[in-house]
């Protein structure tokens, strides 16, 4: 039997450790969406709110940590 057999987990320890970066990347670029609003509902901030940081990086970072998420799921642990 090999090693990933015996030890029960699906996943391998760097399969984990790229997880649970893809996590945080994907933390920090829905981090980087909030934001926008207005204490004065009258006042409409159109700068603010469509930004290049909220409408172009923001979902490229999620998609960069989603990417990663999948690697890690697909990526075969080593024996």
């Amino acid at each position: 039997m090999s090693e990933q057999s015996k030890s029960g987990f699906a996943f391998g320890k760097e399969n984990y450790k790229l997880f649970a970066i893809a996590v945080v990347v994907v933390t920090i670029g829905y981090l980087l969406m909030v934001g926008g609003g207005s204490d004065d509902p009258n006042v409409f901030n159109k700068e603010e709110l469509f930004s290049t940081r909220r409408i172009t990086i923001a979902p490229i970072v999620v998609l960069i940590g989603l990417g990663l998420g999948v690697y890690a799921i697909l990526k075969k642990a080593k024996d």
